[in-house]
């Protein structure tokens, strides 16, 4: 039986930070190596497969009808061209320096290389990646891809764990694109890349800060359930677990691998140790209905999903700009130095999107993790 629930209770709110960090510390001392080493290969089976990150139509549909104008004020419509738009600035501003750019957790780098291409385009070249993984497969396609569009010069490719890694020197731009919410030793992650960093340089994620495992809280939860009570059976097939699901199951995704292990420590670890330039956050019970488990039942040519999807995305736009529900993804540029006029979206500052647990309220407080 699992105590820590109960006990958290008693704890006061302001403790249970140093706490966290101090459960954690203990779990990585005394964590069989058998299960870390299960995790580890879980991990690296899951993305075997350079398709695994592959969007279903109704998520473009989404990101394009909705994201993209949310994004346009900041100079950009999507992820990449964030990454593109900070890499592009830094190169103006140094035009006779390399800067050294460093991606942590890239996979096979699809996401830096198109970067590359882009600024290749634009006539930069002043620019070195450093791109590190756990996964050596997946290191190797992204050093055969650089190779093949002929970027090999701007690129160097190492394996990497973050409880060995040892900085050489600094780096102008640390990039983390969708891999923060893997790393369960997120605060020697924080600390290197604190220590890793140009003092004028910058910290860019673009990343998931929900409930561990990509649950849904309690408050978004009420929401999914009700909705998913409309839905044809056609709309409830889950395509990563192979199963249909009459009633919605809020899946842990964590229990066997990495993925969303530390999720909900993201934001809060990152406003205790950085300071933002730029901080967008967005998405939460949308989430359900446009990612890779149901997400391909929807069909962005027909009206009623749309529809559909066009509903959801108000309710949580509503629901998150109220508070009562947090958002689960962030794109964030930080600085060690603090900004007197970070550019944000509406009021949804770092501290505003940070999910307080409500000490009453023990359904809340399942996971410590």
């Amino acid at each position: 039986m699992n105590i820590l629930p109960a006990l958290r209770r008693f704890v006061p709110l302001r403790l249970r930070p140093p706490l966290r960090k101090c459960l954690h510390l203990a779990r990585s001392i005394v964590r069989p190596a058998s299960a870390y080493d299960s995790r580890v290969q879980n991990e690296l089976k899951a993305f075997a497969d350079e398709n695994v990150l592959a969007t279903p139509p109704i998520m473009n549909y989404w990101a394009k009808t909705y994201l993209a104008s949310m994004l346009s004020p900041f100079g950009f419509t999507d992820s990449i061209q964030f990454f593109r738009t900070y890499v592009a600035r830094m190169s103006g501003e140094r035009p006779h320096e390399t800067l050294r750019l460093l991606s942590i957790g890239t996979g096979a780098c699809a996401s830096e290389i198109n970067i590359a291409e882009w600024l290749r385009e634009v006539g930069i070249s002043n620019y070195a990646f450093e791109c590190v993984d756990l996964n050596p497969e997946m290191l190797n396609h992204a050093r055969l891809s650089a190779e093949e569009k002929g970027l090999s010069e701007h690129f160097t490719f190492a394996l990497f764990d973050v409880n060995a890694w040892r900085p050489k020197g600094q780096y102008d731009m640390i990039m983390a694109i969708q891999s923060l919410h893997h790393f369960m030793e997120l605060e020697a992650l924080f600390e290197k890349i604190h220590r890793a960093l140009h003092p004028g340089g910058y910290f860019l994620t673009d990343d998931m800060i929900g409930r561990n495992g990509h649950q849904r809280w309690p408050e978004a939860l009420k929401f999914v359930n009700e909705l998913w009570a409309e839905l044809p059976d056609k709309y409830k097939y889950n395509h990563q677990l192979k199963r249909l699901e009459k009633d919605y199951d809020n899946w842990d995704c964590s229990k066997d691998g990495f993925e969303g292990i530390r999720a909900q420590d993201v934001l809060p670890l990152l406003v205790e140790r950085f300071h933002f330039d730029l901080f967008v956050a967005f998405g939460n019970i949308i989430d359900v209905f446009i990612d890779r488990s149901f997400g391909p039942n929807f069909d962005p040519q027909n009206q009623w999903d749309r529809a559909f999807i066009d509903r959801v995305h108000t309710l949580d736009v509503v629901e998150i700009e109220s508070g009562r529900v947090k958002p689960t993804h962030i794109l964030a540029a930080m600085t060690k130095n603090p900004n007197a006029r970070p550019a944000i979206h509406k009021h949804l500052s770092p501290e505003f999107c940070i999910r307080r647990a409500d000490p009453v309220d023990n359904s809340r407080l399942k996971r410590w993790s």
